[in-house]
């Protein structure tokens, strides 16, 4: 992901809008706009193993499988999808009791 440029723009809008204010030309830019660009940038995803659904895995789910939508059974070990950044581990694994990983889950 880009960040810089999104970092950039930001500031360049924040100074713009201070400039603005400090000499009394257009209102500047208020809290709630400000917050909206924010909220523009992409939330980042991370692959996590274990918690798709049989058929609705991202990609490649190891042997046997080749690619999306390829899963055989739900919440595959070896199978991911992507989940926003920090929600993995948090994710359950149906009634299991167990939650995602970032890693392949080794099946017993």
């Amino acid at each position: 992901m880009n960040t810089s440029r999104l970092s950039g723009s930001i500031a360049l809008a924040a100074a713009a809008g201070l400039a603005a204010a400090c000499s009394g030309g257009a209102d500047a830019p208020t809290e709630a706009a400000a917050a909206g660009a924010e909220k523009t940038a992409a939330v980042e995803k991370v692959k996590c193993f274990g918690v798709s659904l049989a058929g609705k895995n991202d990609c490649s789910a190891g042997a046997g499988t080749s690619c999306a939508g390829t899963s055989t059974v739900d919440y595959q070990g070896n199978a991911w999808t992507y989940v926003d950044a920090g929600t993995c581990e948090t994710t359950p694994r149906g009634d299991t009791g167990t939650f995602g990983s970032l890693t392949e889950i080794a099946e017993a």
